[in-house]
């Protein structure tokens, strides 16, 4: 991975995406119709990578899509925690989240700092369908990706020591 000045305003590194890659698929109430629909029609690119998603959802989409779905807790239960915690130690690699812009979530601050440490671990998110259609059709869902990612440590030690 390069960097397109030489000399990087902080410490970086890459990870790989294997082919098959881990998606968290989660969606509020209001839009669990929407992301159902979504996995149907993508029933059979998805079915080829590993798929996670929060209680509710992933069992819905077990159910009425038929993937295979490994289930953590209800988002208001810690299920958005636990996926932000794979999310960093790189055990989901994609997010697809159709989360509601109009209801306010009894987990709101849970739901920020999801997509907080997804955009921290520089992972692709898509929060709609049009997303959620461009990450799935992109060539690079089938492929090794090398994902860049910032060290974010040294600017801490930089802020500290300054």
């Amino acid at each position: 991975m390069s960097y397109k000045n030489s000399d990087p305003p902080i410490a970086h590194h890459s990870d790989t995406m294997k082919t098959q890659k881990n998606i968290a698929l989660i969606a509020h109430d209001h839009r669990k119709a929407d992301l159902i629909d979504w996995c149907e029609f993508n029933a059979g690119t998805l079915s080829k990578h590993n798929l996670f998603g929060t209680g509710t959802t992933g069992q819905m989409i077990a159910e009425e899509v038929g993937l295979d779905i490994t289930r953590f807790n209800s988002g208001p239960l810690g299920g958005d925690l636990q996926i932000g915690a794979a999310i960093t130690e790189n055990k989901i690699n994609m997010m697809i989240f159709f989360w509601d812009p109009l209801q306010a979530q009894p987990h709101d601050v849970d739901v920020k700092a999801l997509l907080r440490i997804g955009v921290l671990y520089n992972i692709p998110m898509a929060c709609n369908r049009s997303s959620a259609d461009f990450i799935i059709s992109s060539n690079l869902i089938g492929e090794e990706y090398d994902r860049f990612l910032v060290d974010y440590r040294q600017r801490f030690s930089k802020d500290i020591n300054d």
